[in-house]
């Protein structure tokens, strides 16, 4: 199956859950974008597998995590802008 480009956003006000599902989202593979955004691809099977690790994580605790697939052709078209910190000093 076709992985595509995926962005998850997420609001979580628990500092341990945020972390947690940050945690997750960086083993599926996914990039941080910013605290609590990343982005990547991933399969179908591979995106509900995600936000069921998510919402196991989750549990009852207040959250709201929004796991958006992009086509490739809306991705191409994407506008960025990424400056700064390059880690060389």
């Amino acid at each position: 199956m076709d992985a595509m480009h995926v962005l998850v956003v997420y609001d979580i006000p628990g500092d341990r859950t945020r972390a947690r599902v940050a945690d997750a989202c960086l083993d599926y593979g996914l990039d941080r974008i910013q605290y609590s955004a990343f982005y990547g691809r991933l399969s179908r099977p591979h995106q509900e597998s995600l936000m069921v690790e998510i919402s196991q994580v989750v549990g009852d605790d207040p959250a709201n995590v929004q796991l958006i697939p992009i086509c490739e052709r809306d991705w191409r078209t994407r506008l960025s802008l990424e400056q700064g910190d390059d880690g060389e000093g």
